[in-house]
């Protein structure tokens, strides 16, 4: 696929098959974040790969709880991708959001569905949330930026909406 064509047509997949991403095409997608813009080259951003069930639906609950509510927010995605921001780099959460974008343009890419979930910052800054990142390995300076959903998606794809009036502005 060429890329203004995924660029036009991908879209946020919110239904996963119970199928597990690939290795391969996992680390394409990883590889692709890897390879994402950062402010002066620093490679600020980090990414935590979760596909163990347990962790992940651990991660779905306290998702759920940010906003009081009790359902899925990873929509059922069997991987999840969280990127996290160096806090103590000006660019830093700039640069976590595009690793996100590349994760989900490569995604889409290779015939896989995500979505970006947001609450990420939210569920590490609390004490569950700090001794999960703690016990990855990740310092403290490190911030949520958002919880990149992979998988198959179990839903028709959906056909984008048309762009609003007044979206780009020349002088």
């Amino acid at each position: 696929m060429d890329a203004m064509t995924c660029l036009l047509t991908r879209r946020s997949v919110r239904s996963y098959q119970d199928r597990q991403v690939e290795e391969e095409k996992l680390q394409k997608v990883l590889e692709a974040g890897m390879y994402a813009p950062t402010g002066m080259n620093t490679q600020s951003p980090i990414m935590v790969v979760v596909q163990d069930k347990a962790t992940r639906d651990q991660l779905s609950r306290m998702n759920a709880a940010v906003m009081n509510g009790k359902g899925d927010p990873f929509y059922g995605a069997p991987t999840v991708v969280i990127v996290l921001a160096d806090s103590t780099n000006r660019n830093g959460f700039a640069d976590g959001c595009l690793v996100m974008g590349n994760l989900m343009n490569a995604a889409y890419s290779i015939g896989l569905g995500s979505c970006w979930i947001n609450r990420a910052r939210e569920m590490f800054d609390t004490a569950e949330g700090r001794k999960m990142l703690r016990g990855w390995g990740v310092e403290d300076k490190y911030v949520g930026v958002g919880s990149c959903i992979l998988g198959y998606a179990d839903c028709p794809h959906p056909e984008a909406k048309p762009r609003k009036e007044g979206y780009v502005i020349r002088t």
